[in-house]
């Protein structure tokens, strides 16, 4: 039997900059608490409206994925947007984004999606999977989200064949194939 290689360097533990919860100390877990600091600091959202480390699990032919949302944003109780992160291509992040904004929440499909590696973002429209905005400036702030949030849709949930349609996109998508 082959053991994984890790791939990631380990600094330690720090401290989630939203939960206070104590993490391994890796570079993409500070590009997250950068990206967790940034919406605070920088784009004015109460932490409390903020859900960090959401996560979605999936089983198709025999491979179990757990695909990582980095943060969902909250805009009176409603999430509206999700972050995703991941180092390198943008572009090869957005159907998966994309996927996981539909199928998250239970009650609605989250219309808006950012992709990130940390230092450049996508905003993308998850019902029509249209580029809104590019780089980090364009994820909306606080004030222009409360004024976006007027020309949102947000669709029901998907059921049946549509939701699992998305659920394997995901998990095609997440799947780790590294390490070995």
């Amino acid at each position: 039997m082959r053991i994984p290689k890790p791939h990631h360097l380990i600094y330690g533990t720090l401290v989630d900059y939203l939960t206070g919860e104590h993490l391994t100390d890796t570079d993409d877990e500070r590009i997250r608490q950068k990206l967790s600091k940034m919406m605070v600091a920088e784009k004015s959202y109460p932490r409390e409206s903020l859900v960090t480390r959401q996560k979605i699990e999936t089983l198709f032919s025999r491979n179990f994925v757990t695909s990582l949302i980095e943060l969902t944003v909250f805009f009176d109780k409603r999430p509206f947007m999700i972050i995703r992160y991941g180092p390198g291509s943008l572009v090869s992040r957005e159907r998966a984004a994309i996927a996981a904004a539909r199928v998250l929440h239970p009650r609605h499909c989250i219309p808006l999606a950012v992709v990130t590696n940390g230092e450049d973002a996508e905003l993308l429209n998850t019902r029509t999977g249209k580029i809104l905005g590019y780089g980090l400036d364009s994820i909306p702030d606080y004030t222009a989200a409360q004024k976006l949030l007027e020309q949102l849709e947000f669709l029901p949930p998907l059921e049946g064949l549509r939701r699992e349609r998305e659920l394997r996109i995901l998990n095609a998508f997440d799947i780790e194939r590294c390490c070995f």
